[in-house]
């Protein structure tokens, strides 16, 4: 056996690779906006999907070709493409704007460098490689004031965070106001809490943050009931209180990357409610800006309706006359007016548009006020998906049959046919179930150690399955745990979630992308209830004693609270001839086919070795939408996952 290459020398190599790897990026953004000027000239849209689908397989092949995973390729690119789409709308919206091109930009934002605010406000210039000058506020009126006075050329707003909602503070200043929105931009907020080097969590005493992340975090502060929370103006602030601060018994709620700039160490991480926690942020300038028109564009409105039943609607109804999208409808009340509101309104469209501006036109004849707050370019960047077949293995269509709904079927069922003829699908991240998409999940033990549980992931992964459950039969959750497990899930590219067993399982709701509850909990209607009021997907396990028509009221308790994200799973049902075997109930599956609309997955962990197989390939055939099978897979469940993608 050769002896190995020195570890100094292939981290030479790797630094090497790293900065050419640098390099070749620079070189693909430079010709991206080559392709920016092109599309300036030919007015061609900033997005071709259906070129950058084409892009995305040739690179999963050829990707494949030299040993990296698919999911690997598409994550990396997906970045890459979100990048070269923003750069070259900066570029057009510069370019269509030239008197507001400057080297330099003063920038209004709300505490000083290391909050939010200054993060957003600092990528906004590095996207438009502009040099930023500080101009920190201690609030939202601040802020405004010194882009009204000239003092700063653009301000930075919070407008509304993935957690804790609206800012409502900055929707009221919004409304005296004469500035116009000229941009947006979202970041991603990572809350940690932040102290000395060297400190220890148990040492914590007091605990400085903004009230937006202690509003964000409040799950974890409750689990601290020893921290005394002080409120501060920012993020900013607080980082400076601890850095301050003669001892080591104090931390702050802020980003690592702006706790760096305060000489702070992130001693927990990842502390907010919500698994994905990002803020929305605003551009406020003195003057409008023009949008090109081949650059996707929000136009954000105020408006008061007269008090009178049904003026909202009617107002709404003029821009679905118009095909215009509403992405926002936020109320807030008139100063002065008691019981009255002002509408605050994201559309969809250039204010450039006719339909945009003839929508404003008929609003203008309902409304007792209205107000165009600014017309800016749209920074959400939708990543570009390929199918299962272009990723991995290709699935076998299911095979639409005609079935009419059984007479006994209550036209209010919500699962029913009569209520929604078509099949419904449910879509989760990469996880399609339902119509013509086949689905296989897997379901492993959350005691399982990172290193094993990333091995497992990584084959269940490049075996075909597409999510991944945590099971725990512990009576708490150990949330440190479990995030650190979602963490590796999703590193591995797979769809995240937990089995819920017991009440309490339902802490773990905010954190995974979709829940399954299991048999035994099919009757527990205050777990049916919160399920329903969840707006992630949820797959309800058919009890093995429960009729069809019991597991259908289970499933309609759920849609009834809302949410329509649902998955039938039969895990199979005993036998009276012989109680202790479980097995796939093959009749059960052609009756839901008939009765209901919903996706339908089998459970085949506890199918018996010998028929499972058999089994599985029977409810392919009876156009089931998916399978689950255990962590980990032999051989055979590996040939049998193959043979039914065929």
């Amino acid at each position: 056996m050769n002896k190995p290459q020195g570890l100094n020398l292939t981290r030479e190599q790797i630094t090497a690779l790293d900065n050419e790897l640098l390099s070749l990026l620079s070189k693909r953004r430079e010709l991206s906006l080559e392709v920016a000027k092109s599309k300036e000239v030919d007015i061609r849209p900033i997005r071709d999907t259906q070129r950058e689908k084409e892009l995305l397989e040739r690179l999963v092949i050829a990707g494949r070709e030299k040993g990296l995973d698919a999911h690997f390729v598409i994550s990396l690119y997906q970045s890459i493409i979100e990048d070269s789409v923003l750069n070259q709308q900066a570029f057009l919206h510069g370019r269509a704007n030239p008197d507001t091109q400057k080297t330099q930009y003063t920038i209004a934002f709300l505490g000083a460098r290391g909050s939010y605010s200054y993060l957003a406000a600092s990528r906004y210039c590095d996207r438009r490689q502009v040099n930023m000058i500080d101009f920190g506020c201690q609030s939202f009126d601040d802020i405004v004031n010194a882009v009204e006075s000239g003092h700063a050329d653009y301000g930075f707003l919070p407008i509304e965070n993935t957690s804790s909602g609206s800012i409502n503070e900055v929707y009221d200043v919004l409304q005296h106001t004469s500035l116009s929105i000229v941009g947006e931009t979202t970041i991603e907020v990572g809350h940690c809490l932040l102290a000395k080097p060297g400190t220890d969590l148990s040492n914590i005493k007091t605990v400085y943050a903004h009230p937006q992340p202690i509003s964000q975090c409040s799950r974890y502060l409750s689990q601290h009931p020893e921290f005394k929370l002080e409120y501060c103006s920012s993020s900013a602030e607080a980082m400076t209180k601890v850095n301050d601060a003669a001892d080591n018994n104090v931390a702050a709620i802020g980003s690592a990357e702006g706790g760096s700039l305060y000489q702070l160490s992130a001693i927990e991480e990842g502390l907010a409610n919500q698994k994905i926690n990002q803020s929305r942020f605003i551009v406020v300038a003195r003057k409008a800006v023009e949008v090109p028109s081949q650059l996707p564009a929000k136009t954000t409105l105020i408006m008061a309706t007269g008090q009178k039943p049904g003026a909202l609607v009617e107002a709404l109804l003029i821009l679905k006359a118009h095909n215009l999208n509403m992405s926002k409808l936020e109320s807030r009340p008139i100063p002065g007016t008691p019981w009255e509101e002002m509408f605050y309104i994201d559309i969809d469209g250039n204010l450039a548009n006719q339909d945009v501006q003839q929508s404003i036109k008929e609003l203008e004849r309902l409304t007792r006020f209205i107000k165009v707050l600014g017309c800016y370019p749209c920074e959400t960047v939708k990543p570009t998906q390929l199918t299962q077949s272009q990723l991995l293995i290709e699935p076998e269509s299911s095979k639409s049959t005609e079935t009419k709904p059984l007479s006994e079927v209550s036209n209010s069922a919500k699962y029913s046919r009569q209520y929604q003829p078509e099949d419904s699908e449910v879509m989760c991240k990469q996880l399609h179930i339902g119509g013509a998409h086949f689905a296989a999940i897997q379901i492993a033990d959350l005691r399982l150690d990172d290193t094993a549980l990333a091995t497992l992931a990584k084959q269940s992964k490049e075996t075909g399955f597409q999510a991944l459950i945590l099971q725990h039969s512990a009576t708490a959750v150990n949330e440190l745990q479990l995030k650190k497990s979602i963490k590796v899930i999703e590193q591995a590219g797979l769809v995240s979630g937990y089995l819920i067993e017991q009440e309490a399982d339902l802490v773990t709701a905010n954190m995974v992308d979709l829940l399954m509850l299991t048999g035994q909990q099919m009757y527990n209607q205050t777990i049916l209830n919160q399920l329903g009021s969840l707006n992630i997907p949820v797959i309800i396990e058919r009890n093995n004693m429960a009729s069809v028509e019991d597991w259908l009221q289970a499933v309609q308790t759920v849609l009834e609270q809302g949410n329509q994200q649902v998955i039938l799973c039969d895990s199979g049902v005993r036998s009276f001839a012989q109680p202790d075997q479980i097995a796939l109930d093959l009749s059960a599956l052609v009756t839901l086919k008939q009765q209901s609309h919903l996706p339908v997955i089998c459970n085949l962990i506890q199918e018996d070795c010998e028929f499972k197989s058999a089994k599985a390939k029977a409810a392919k055939q009876l156009n089931v939408n998916g399978i689950i099978m255990s962590l980990p897979c032999n051989d055979t469940d590996i040939s049998l996952l193959r043979e039914l993608y065929c």
